[in-house]
């Protein structure tokens, strides 16, 4: 089923709002990695975003991910503090490992 135009517009306010978090106030969060937002997956009624998150370097992925989703609450409470006044609910935040990157670069490794 297609996304409204409702669900994006949440979505990437939602990726906006959490790239600035990460790249300012969450660092511990990273484990010294670099993370990218690279999509926001809104459910129909708003009340979850599916976070697809992009890490390099590309080892500890899953320790980067699985640290998150443990700290969903207070990065709930802080996106709350954001964007409050913009949204009626603020969603329940789980955290995707998005490979698309390390599959581009498999085969552009096959392909050479």
């Amino acid at each position: 089923m297609a996304e409204t135009q409702r669900q994006n517009k949440v979505g990437r306010l939602i990726q906006k709002e959490l790239s600035a978090m990460f790249q300012r106030e969450c660092l511990s969060y990273c484990g010294g990695k670099m993370l990218s937002i690279t999509k926001v997956r809104m459910s129909p009624d708003l009340s979850i975003a599916k976070v697809y998150v992009s890490i390099f370097p590309t080892s500890n992925k899953e320790e980067v991910i699985e640290g998150l989703n443990k700290g969903t609450k207070e990065l709930r409470f802080n996106l709350g503090k954001r964007i409050g006044k913009q949204v009626r609910i603020i969603p329940t935040l789980r955290f995707y490992l998005d490979d698309s990157l390390d599959y581009i670069e498999n085969i552009d490794n096959l392909l050479k």
